[in-house]
C-alpha cells in the first residue's frame, strides 16, 4: 500500500471512527433511560447485555452509516483542501480519483457491512433482543415465551424456536391433530397428541425421535398403539409442513432478511394488495440499502471540497440539503408504492439512480 494511501485511509478512518461510536453512544444512552431499571433488576451478564445491545442496534446501522460516512468525507476534504494539501497532490501529478479512491473503498466496505447486518446479524440477534426485552431480560422466561406456533389445517405444532434462521431442526416438538370434521357432540371429540424431544425435516419428511402419542377422548389420554413403546426413529409422512415455512410465521418481519421476506410474500399469495405492495417495496429497500453509503459519500466528496475553497457553510449546508433531499425522496417514493402509484422496485431503486447521476456530475466537476 502506498504511503499516500495509508495517510489518506488513516485520515478519513479516525474522524469516520469517532463519527460511529458516537452515534452508537447516543442510541445506547437512549434505550438506557428506559431500560436501566429493568436491567439492574434482572441483572443480565456482561456479554448477555452486550449482545442485547448490539442486537437493539443493528436496525438502525443502515440508516447511522451513511450519515457517519458524511460527516467523515466533509471533514476528510476540507482538512485537505484547508491545509492545501490536495492542490500539492495534484501539482505532484496525482489524479483526482487516486486521492478520493481511499475514501470511497471504505465506502464500499462500509455498505458490504450493512448488508451482513440487514441479511444475517439483523434478523437473528434482533429479534432476540427484542424478545429479551419482552422478557424483561429474564433468560428463563425468554426461554419459556420463545416458542414456535404454526397452525396448518387440523394439524398444530409447537416447539423450540431454533437458534438458526434456516433450521430443519425442532426441539422440544408438540403436534396436536384435531379431527377434520368433528362430532356433534363435543365429549366424543378426539384429538391425536404427538410429542418429542427432536424432529428433523429431511428429504420431504419428519422424523421424530422417540415420539410418545397419545390419543385424547373425553379427556382422558391413552397410549396409541401404532408407536411401539421406546420407538426410536420415526417418520411421519402425512406432515407435508416445511419448517422453513413454519419459522417464516414466528418472525417479526421488520427484523427479516431480503430472502426471508421474499419467501413470505410466496407462501403468503393472499395478502391484501396494499399490504402485499407495501411489503414488496420494504424488501427491494432493504435489498438496496447498502448502495447509500456510495451514494452520498460521492457527493459528499464535492461537498467537502467547496467547504475548503469557498466556505465551511456553503458545503456543509449543501450536503445536508442533499442528504436530507435524498431521504425525502426516499420517503416520498415509499409513500407513492404504498398507495399503488409507483411499483415497488422502480420506487426502491429511484433515490439511489437519481443522487448517484447528481454525485457523479459533482464529482465530474472537482476532478
Amino acid at each position: 500500500m502506498k504511503i499516500l494511501t495509508r495517510y489518506i485511509l488513516r485520515e478519513f478512518c479516525i474522524p469516520l471512527f469517532y463519527c460511529l461510536m458516537g452515534f452508537i453512544s447516543i442510541y445506547v444512552l437512549f434505550e438506557l433511560f428506559g431500560s436501566f431499571n429493568k436491567l439492574m433488576a434482572a441483572k443480565p451478564g456482561l456479554s448477555v447485555t452486550a449482545t442485547y445491545f448490539a442486537g437493539y442496534f443493528a436496525p438502525y446501522f443502515q440508516w447511522m452509516a451513511p450519515a457517519c460516512l458524511m460527516l467523515a468525507t466533509l471533514y476528510t476534504m476540507w482538512r485537505f483542501c484547508r491545509n492545501s494539501e490536495v492542490i500539492a497532490m495534484r501539482a505532484s501529478g496525482i489524479g483526482f480519483f487516486t486521492i478520493v479512491k481511499p475514501i470511497l473503498a471504505v465506502a464500499v466496505l462500509i455498505a458490504c457491512a450493512v448488508a451482513w447486518v440487514n441479511e444475517s446479524y439483523m434478523p437473528e440477534y434482533s429479534s432476540w433482543a427484542k424478545r429479551f426485552k419482552d422478557a424483561r431480560f429474564n433468560s428463563e422466561k425468554m426461554t419459556e415465551s420463545n416458542r414456535v406456533l404454526y397452525v396448518n389445517g387440523e394439524r398444530t405444532w409447537q416447539a423450540d424456536m431454533p437458534r438458526a434462521r434456516r433450521a430443519n431442526e425442532l426441539e422440544n416438538v408438540k403436534v396436536t391433530i384435531r379431527p377434520p370434521s368433528p362430532p356433534a357432540d363435543p365429549a366424543e371429540r378426539r384429538e391425536r397428541k404427538i410429542t418429542a424431544s427432536r424432529a428433523v425435516y429431511e428429504g420431504g419428511k419428519w422424523y421424530f425421535y422417540a415420539p410418545r402419542v397419545v390419543d385424547c377422548a373425553k379427556g382422558l389420554e391413552v397410549a396409541a398403539n401404532d408407536v411401539p413403546e421406546n420407538a426410536g426413529l420415526v417418520v411421519f409422512p402425512e406432515f407435508d409442513e416445511q419448517p422453513g415455512a413454519m419459522l417464516l410465521e414466528n418472525y417479526d418481519w421488520a427484523y427479516m432478511s431480503t430472502g426471508d421476506r421474499f419467501d413470505y410474500l410466496e407462501t403468503h399469495p393472499n395478502l391484501e394488495a396494499a399490504t402485499r405492495q407495501r411489503y414488496q417495496y420494504e424488501a427491494y429497500a432493504q435489498f438496496v440499502a447498502p448502495l447509500a453509503c456510495l451514494v452520498i459519500t460521492l457527493f459528499a466528496i464535492p461537498m467537502g471540497i467547496a467547504t475548503g475553497r469557498q466556505s465551511v457553510f456553503k458545503g456543509i449546508v449543501g450536503a445536508l440539503c442533499m442528504f436530507f433531499a435524498f431521504y425525502g425522496l426516499t420517503i416520498l417514493c415509499m409513500i407513492l408504492a404504498a398507495r399503488g402509484l409507483l411499483a415497488p422496485l422502480p420506487a426502491a431503486c429511484i433515490p439511489d439512480l437519481v443522487f448517484f447521476a447528481i454525485g457523479c456530475r459533482l464529482f465530474w466537476k472537482n476532478r
